[in-house]
């Protein structure tokens, strides 16, 4: 497994990093604020259509979460990008058995209540016009192996020119309480619940 290293002069410098290039390459960011539990680890599932994804929920744990920065990616990415181990990314290496290790690591991360986890349940980048959201098997993997004392929020990321040069992104979060017997299909389906209402609202945004 390649496993984070985390840096917290890195973080710092990229938490200044992204703000400043989030007001260059956006016209703005909205997000809703919602409650967080601070005795519970934050399990984020988020769309994963653009190399902005992670760097937009990064921001917002920043700001509003305030958790220990935790994602997900894949061994490409983390290889490529070399930044990224520093802030809390850790990836499978290309075989089976690091895979599954690599998805009880994460759900272990999910026992400590300081901890947020940002995992892209479609295991790869799609194009953000999808009607609906594919979810991989590794989802479930994680949060079984955790002890399931977690809070878990559905994200969707959107964006759109709305006539300006730049886009204007938008998140919408939505706090899901997990029903006690929880499966993949279930999940899935309250997700693209939450995906289909922020397209739905995306659609009414007037600027």
């Amino acid at each position: 497994m390649y496993q984070s290293r985390k840096s917290h002069f890195v973080a710092q410098l990229f938490s200044w990093y992204v703000s400043c290039i989030l007001k260059k390459d956006f016209a703005t960011h909205h997000y809703n604020k919602i409650e967080v539990r601070p005795d519970e680890a934050i399990l984020i599932l988020a769309n994963h259509f653009s190399w902005w994804d992670g760097f937009l929920i990064f921001q917002i744990n920043r700001l509003i979460f305030k958790k220990r920065f935790n994602v997900l990616v894949g061994y490409g990415d983390y290889n490529e990008h070399w930044y990224l181990k520093y802030l809390g990314a850790f990836a499978a290496e290309d075989n089976k058995k690091d895979v599954l290790e690599t998805l009880v690591y994460a759900g272990s991360l999910l026992d400590d209540p300081d901890n947020l986890v940002l995992i892209f349940p479609q295991g790869r980048t799609y194009t953000s016009h999808v009607s609906s959201i594919h979810f991989e098997k590794g989802v479930m993997q994680i949060i079984n192996s955790s002890k399931k004392k977690l809070q878990i929020i559905f994200a969707v990321n959107l964006t759109d020119y709305f006539g300006r040069r730049k886009p204007t992104v938008n998140t919408y979060l939505s706090n899901w309480d997990a029903e006690e017997y929880m499966s993949l299909q279930l999940l899935k389906s309250e997700y693209n619940k939450h995906y289909d209402h922020a397209l739905k609202n995306q659609n009414k945004v007037v600027v």
